[in-house]
Protein backbone atom coordinates (compact mmCIF):
# COMPACT_ATOMS: atom_id res chain seq x y z
CA UNK A 1 0.00 0.00 0.00
CA UNK A 2 1.43 3.41 -0.77
CA UNK A 3 1.20 6.30 0.93
CA UNK A 4 -1.48 7.96 -0.76
CA UNK A 5 -3.87 5.12 0.44
CA UNK A 6 -3.37 5.72 4.07
CA UNK A 7 -5.39 8.35 5.45
CA UNK A 8 -5.00 9.69 9.28
CA UNK A 9 -2.32 7.25 11.67
CA UNK A 10 -2.04 4.98 8.57
CA UNK A 11 -5.84 4.41 7.89
CA UNK A 12 -6.59 3.10 4.02
CA UNK A 13 -9.00 5.58 2.47
CA UNK A 14 -9.80 6.17 -1.44
CA UNK A 15 -9.70 2.98 -2.42
CA UNK A 16 -12.33 0.62 -1.07
CA UNK A 17 -13.41 2.99 1.37
CA UNK A 18 -16.86 3.17 0.43
CA UNK A 19 -16.95 -0.95 0.52
CA UNK A 20 -15.23 -0.75 4.11
CA UNK A 21 -17.81 2.24 5.25
CA UNK A 22 -20.82 -0.08 4.11
CA UNK A 23 -19.08 -3.16 6.01
CA UNK A 24 -18.47 -1.74 8.95
CA UNK A 25 -22.32 -0.17 8.93
CA UNK A 26 -23.88 -3.90 8.07
CA UNK A 27 -21.99 -5.23 11.04
CA UNK A 28 -22.24 -2.00 13.69
CA UNK A 29 -26.06 -1.56 13.04
CA UNK A 30 -27.03 -4.88 13.09
CA UNK A 31 -25.50 -5.16 16.41
CA UNK A 32 -25.97 -2.74 18.48
CA UNK A 33 -28.41 -0.52 16.41
CA UNK A 34 -28.42 2.49 14.59
CA UNK A 35 -28.54 4.95 17.36
CA UNK A 36 -25.63 3.71 19.55
CA UNK A 37 -23.60 3.56 16.43
CA UNK A 38 -21.34 6.98 16.03
CA UNK A 39 -19.50 7.80 12.67
CA UNK A 40 -16.26 8.02 14.98
CA UNK A 41 -16.90 4.34 15.93
CA UNK A 42 -17.82 3.39 12.76
CA UNK A 43 -14.88 4.93 10.96
CA UNK A 44 -12.64 3.47 13.13
CA UNK A 45 -14.06 0.12 12.17
CA UNK A 46 -14.15 1.12 8.27
CA UNK A 47 -10.50 2.50 8.62
CA UNK A 48 -11.25 5.51 6.88
CA UNK A 49 -11.36 9.66 8.33
CA UNK A 50 -14.45 11.09 9.06
CA UNK A 51 -13.44 13.14 5.90
CA UNK A 52 -13.46 10.22 3.52
CA UNK A 53 -16.58 9.19 4.88
CA UNK A 54 -18.66 12.35 4.69
CA UNK A 55 -17.28 12.32 0.84
CA UNK A 56 -19.32 9.45 0.09
CA UNK A 57 -22.05 9.76 2.20
CA UNK A 58 -23.23 13.23 3.23
CA UNK A 59 -24.91 12.31 6.11
CA UNK A 60 -25.35 9.61 8.63
CA UNK A 61 -28.91 9.23 7.43
CA UNK A 62 -28.03 8.44 3.78
CA UNK A 63 -25.61 5.60 5.52
CA UNK A 64 -28.24 4.22 6.93
CA UNK A 65 -30.96 4.32 3.87
CA UNK A 66 -27.54 2.52 1.49
CA UNK A 67 -27.29 -0.08 4.69
CA UNK A 68 -30.56 -1.40 4.37
CA UNK A 69 -30.74 -1.10 0.31
CA UNK A 70 -27.53 -3.39 0.38
CA UNK A 71 -28.99 -5.96 2.75
CA UNK A 72 -31.49 -7.51 -0.33
CA UNK A 73 -31.57 -5.02 -2.92
CA UNK A 74 -33.23 -7.99 -5.24
CA UNK A 75 -36.22 -8.82 -2.34
CA UNK A 76 -35.19 -12.52 -1.99
CA UNK A 77 -33.56 -13.84 -4.87
CA UNK A 78 -32.50 -17.36 -3.41
CA UNK A 79 -36.35 -17.85 -2.67
CA UNK A 80 -38.57 -16.27 -5.36
CA UNK A 81 -35.68 -16.35 -8.23
CA UNK A 82 -35.48 -20.04 -8.10
CA UNK A 83 -36.44 -22.21 -11.33
CA UNK A 84 -35.74 -25.63 -9.45
CA UNK A 85 -38.68 -25.20 -7.17
CA UNK A 86 -42.33 -24.91 -8.15
CA UNK A 87 -44.56 -21.70 -7.43
CA UNK A 88 -45.90 -23.51 -3.77
CA UNK A 89 -42.49 -24.75 -2.76
CA UNK A 90 -40.95 -20.90 -3.13
CA UNK A 91 -43.91 -19.61 -1.26
CA UNK A 92 -42.71 -22.53 1.77
CA UNK A 93 -39.26 -21.85 1.08
CA UNK A 94 -39.19 -18.13 2.55
CA UNK A 95 -39.65 -19.69 5.55
CA UNK A 96 -36.45 -22.35 5.79
CA UNK A 97 -34.36 -20.16 7.63
CA UNK A 98 -30.75 -21.27 9.52
CA UNK A 99 -32.38 -22.36 13.30
CA UNK A 100 -31.30 -20.33 15.95
CA UNK A 101 -29.26 -22.60 17.83
CA UNK A 102 -26.27 -21.23 18.64
CA UNK A 103 -26.84 -19.73 21.29
CA UNK A 104 -26.69 -16.57 20.24
CA UNK A 105 -29.36 -13.91 20.09
CA UNK A 106 -30.32 -14.09 16.78
CA UNK A 107 -30.48 -10.22 14.92
CA UNK A 108 -33.79 -8.17 14.10
CA UNK A 109 -34.92 -7.80 10.76
CA UNK A 110 -32.78 -4.84 9.62
CA UNK A 111 -36.16 -3.22 8.30
CA UNK A 112 -38.12 -3.95 11.44
CA UNK A 113 -35.19 -2.45 13.93
CA UNK A 114 -34.77 0.16 11.62
CA UNK A 115 -38.07 1.11 11.60
CA UNK A 116 -38.60 0.56 15.24
CA UNK A 117 -35.26 2.93 15.76
CA UNK A 118 -36.22 5.69 13.83
CA UNK A 119 -40.13 7.45 14.37
CA UNK A 120 -39.31 9.91 11.32
CA UNK A 121 -41.41 7.99 8.59
CA UNK A 122 -40.15 11.14 6.20
CA UNK A 123 -36.80 9.26 6.90
CA UNK A 124 -35.01 7.84 3.33
CA UNK A 125 -34.33 4.77 5.60
CA UNK A 126 -38.36 4.80 6.86
CA UNK A 127 -39.18 5.18 3.44
CA UNK A 128 -36.92 2.27 2.33
CA UNK A 129 -37.73 -0.38 5.14
CA UNK A 130 -42.14 0.56 4.08
CA UNK A 131 -40.82 -0.08 0.39
CA UNK A 132 -38.75 -3.07 1.00
CA UNK A 133 -41.55 -4.59 3.06
CA UNK A 134 -43.97 -3.56 0.15
CA UNK A 135 -41.98 -5.71 -2.23
CA UNK A 136 -41.43 -9.02 -0.02
CA UNK A 137 -45.81 -8.93 -0.03
CA UNK A 138 -45.38 -8.42 -4.06
CA UNK A 139 -42.98 -11.15 -4.43
CA UNK A 140 -45.17 -13.71 -2.98
CA UNK A 141 -48.58 -12.45 -4.68
CA UNK A 142 -46.48 -13.29 -7.36
CA UNK A 143 -45.57 -16.45 -6.65
CA UNK A 144 -49.01 -17.07 -5.20
CA UNK A 145 -50.12 -16.44 -8.97
CA UNK A 146 -48.19 -18.96 -10.15
CA UNK A 147 -49.07 -21.55 -8.41
CA UNK A 148 -53.20 -20.56 -9.13
CA UNK A 149 -54.34 -18.74 -5.81
CA UNK A 150 -57.76 -17.40 -5.97
CA UNK A 151 -56.26 -14.49 -3.93
CA UNK A 152 -52.77 -13.77 -4.66
CA UNK A 153 -52.46 -10.40 -3.14
CA UNK A 154 -54.51 -11.56 0.07
CA UNK A 155 -52.39 -14.40 0.39
CA UNK A 156 -49.03 -12.89 -0.42
CA UNK A 157 -50.36 -10.35 2.41
CA UNK A 158 -50.71 -13.11 4.90
CA UNK A 159 -47.31 -14.67 4.07
CA UNK A 160 -45.59 -11.55 4.61
CA UNK A 161 -47.27 -10.78 8.04
CA UNK A 162 -46.08 -14.41 8.63
CA UNK A 163 -42.39 -14.02 7.71
CA UNK A 164 -42.13 -10.77 9.93
CA UNK A 165 -44.03 -12.26 12.99
CA UNK A 166 -41.51 -15.91 12.76
CA UNK A 167 -38.70 -12.90 12.74
CA UNK A 168 -40.21 -10.64 15.96
CA UNK A 169 -41.05 -13.80 17.56
CA UNK A 170 -37.45 -15.46 17.19
CA UNK A 171 -35.73 -12.32 18.28
CA UNK A 172 -37.69 -12.24 21.47
CA UNK A 173 -38.08 -15.48 22.71
CA UNK A 174 -34.19 -16.48 21.17
CA UNK A 175 -35.55 -19.54 20.14
CA UNK A 176 -36.21 -20.72 16.00
CA UNK A 177 -40.32 -19.69 15.59
CA UNK A 178 -39.69 -20.40 11.52
CA UNK A 179 -40.85 -24.33 11.71
CA UNK A 180 -43.98 -23.66 13.22
CA UNK A 181 -44.40 -20.43 10.57
CA UNK A 182 -43.89 -22.90 7.63
CA UNK A 183 -46.44 -25.23 9.06
CA UNK A 184 -48.92 -22.36 9.32
CA UNK A 185 -47.93 -21.29 5.72
CA UNK A 186 -48.57 -24.30 4.42
CA UNK A 187 -52.51 -24.13 5.27
CA UNK A 188 -52.72 -21.13 4.09
CA UNK A 189 -51.31 -22.04 0.96
CA UNK A 190 -52.83 -25.48 -0.09
CA UNK A 191 -56.49 -23.48 1.69
CA UNK A 192 -55.87 -20.71 -1.12
CA UNK A 193 -54.86 -22.61 -4.48
CA UNK A 194 -57.73 -24.96 -5.64
CA UNK A 195 -57.27 -28.35 -5.83
CA UNK A 196 -57.83 -29.72 -9.48
CA UNK A 197 -60.90 -31.09 -10.28
CA UNK A 198 -60.85 -34.62 -9.19
CA UNK A 199 -58.22 -33.96 -6.93
CA UNK A 200 -60.04 -33.52 -3.48
CA UNK A 201 -57.89 -35.57 -0.96
CA UNK A 202 -54.11 -36.68 -0.53
CA UNK A 203 -50.99 -34.86 -1.08
CA UNK A 204 -50.51 -32.37 -3.93
CA UNK A 205 -48.84 -33.33 -6.98
CA UNK A 206 -45.75 -30.81 -5.71
CA UNK A 207 -45.55 -32.06 -2.63
CA UNK A 208 -42.05 -33.21 -1.95
CA UNK A 209 -43.22 -35.36 0.96
CA UNK A 210 -46.13 -36.77 -0.76
CA UNK A 211 -43.89 -39.92 -0.93
CA UNK A 212 -43.50 -40.09 2.92
CA UNK A 213 -47.22 -39.98 3.63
Amino acid sequence: MTELEKGPQGRRRGRGARERILGASLQLFRDQGIHRTGMDQLCEVAQVSKRTAYQHFTTKDELVAEYLRRFDPDVMPGVFDRADLTPRERLLAAFEVPAAGSGDTPPMCPYIAAAVEIHDPDHPASRYARDYKRAVAVRFAGAAREAGATDPEGLGEQLALLLDGAAARTRVLDADAFPTAAAIAAVLVDAAIPRPAGDDAGPRADDPDRTAR
